[in-house]
């Protein structure tokens, strides 16, 4: 027995998991090293437990298996590679050592020393656990690979982040809620010089008044949060909603790039840089007194308006069959795709909630599916309830091309409004009923500002 418990102990070191099963193959313990891919395979923990280890697999029989085998001829078997298929399609390699268990002679069960690994075919299975893992050492989860951007006005957007990610300016992100601002800060980020350094990220709106000045200066011998960001990016996310108090604290900081703590004696000098965002219209915070206005352009240096999803509606499909293999992936499920129908629903649907909602329909979608098709049944209720994008009934008179009848129609609309407006970009945006992004990226289409 010593020279048993010898040889398996030098082997432990080369594997993760260990099986051990009795005479039939029942399992009686199972320890697994990652059990985030054992959940990604369709299995919790106790599922094995008692259970024969020929149920969990459907390519597994008697004749094949290591364990079964060991307990048939009672002669150890080590390194083997099996690919192995669980009962809910996903597979894997495994490489195994298997050795009997004697008690007074008698084969009474097996231990199995196993390490399980993908390769290039089954990488889909666990692309949410390896994407991007080294950028995720420094707080972030998306690069500008990430980015969907079928439709000309997030393209611009898209372009511009190398130039941007380059400079050590101030970025203000403005977009409504669920564009997608924080993934366009951890791009920024990892795009720039400084993506070895940590990404933080504040929300501002949970931040209560008494103690924000301690949690970003710190205190005494405390480093604050703009310390622990050193080489790296803060994101202010919701800035505007930081006491007008602090606003002017930060605003020195901005300028200054150094801090004091509380009770501290000497200025510190940061190395940071700041990214913000807001979710409602700069020109709407300064006249409603809830953003200093020389905060806002000490912040805005470089501003970037992120559009809303019903104003690039060439990502919205690209977004659902990314979600569609998002959740596929998470859920281990199999679905191919939106029916038509529905995918032309979400065409003229106004969303809102921007990419967020989106995100949400489709994942409440995948609890309803009972095919590989999404469609309306699978739809959460207040989908189907919400309004669309209204259609227009009135058919224009024109002569010629239909698109370039319809360009010139859109061009002389939107040059009155911006006339009457005296070039105001937010009052000329809500008269036409679209976004100031948008209204800036006709106006630059149409060529009718300098």
């Amino acid at each position: 027995m010593d020279d048993s418990y010898t040889k398996l102990d030098g082997i432990l070191g080369g594997y993760d998991n260990v099986l051990v099963v009795n005479q039939q193959g029942d399992t009686l313990y199972y320890d697994v090293a990652d059990l985030s891919i054992l959940l990604k395979l369709g299995h919790r923990p106790e599922d094995f437990l008692g259970k024969n280890i020929l149920s969990f697999y459907t390519n597994l029989e008697a004749e094949n298996s290591t364990i079964m085998q060991v307990l048939k001829t009672g002669q150890e078997i080590t390194d083997v590679e099996q690919r192995l298929i669980t009962r809910t399609g996903s597979s894997y390699i495994s490489k195994s050592s298997t050795y009997p268990i004697r008690d007074n002679g008698l084969i009474v069960g097996a231990v199995e020393f196993s390490t399980h690994y993908f390769d290039l075919d089954d990488i889909e299975h666990v692309d949410s656990f390896a994407r991007h893992p080294l950028y995720r050492k420094n707080g972030t989860q998306y690069t500008i690979d990430d980015v969907i951007a079928m439709s000309p006005i997030m393209q611009d957007v898209l372009s511009a982040l190398p130039r941007i990610a380059k400079s050590e300016t101030n970025v203000l992100l403005y977009g409504k809620t669920g564009t997608g601002k924080n993934v366009i800060a951890q791009c920024i980020h990892n795009v720039s010089d400084r993506f070895a350094g940590p990404f933080l990220t504040l929300d501002c709106s949970t931040l209560t008044e008494n103690r924000v000045e301690r949690l970003l200066f710190g205190e005494g011998e405390h480093s604050g949060f703009f310390e622990k960001a050193a080489s790296g990016t803060v994101f202010l996310d919701e800035v505007h909603t930081l006491p007008k108090e602090m606003q002017a604290k930060l605003l020195k900081v901005l300028e200054e790039k150094r801090i004091r703590r509380i009770d501290g004696i000497e200025p510190i000098m940061l190395d940071v840089r700041f990214i913000s965002a807001i979710n409602i219209e700069p020109e709407e915070l300064i006249r409603t007194n809830r953003l200093r206005e020389d905060f806002y352009y000490r912040l805005s240096i470089v501003q970037l308006n992120l559009p809303a999803l019903a104003d690039r509606k060439e990502d919205i499909e690209p977004f659902t069959k990314h979600f569609i293999h998002f959740y596929n992936s998470r859920m281990d499920m199999n679905v191919k795709a939106m029916d038509t129908s529905m995918l032309q629903q979400f065409l003229h649907y106004s969303w809102p909630g921007n990419i967020r909602e989106l995100r949400n329909v489709i994942e409440s979608a995948f609890h309803h599916v009972q095919g590989d098709m999404l469609g309306a049944k699978d739809i959460p209720l207040h989908f189907h309830e919400r309004p669309v994008v209204p259609e227009s009934t009135t058919v224009p008179t024109f002569h010629g091309n239909l698109r370039d009848t319809m360009e010139d129609m859109e061009r002389a609309l939107i040059a009155k409004e911006y006339t009457k407006a005296n070039g105001a970009l937010a009052e000329t945006a809500r008269n036409l009923g679209i976004s100031k992004q948008s209204l800036k990226y006709k106006l630059d289409k149409y060529r009718l500002r300098s």
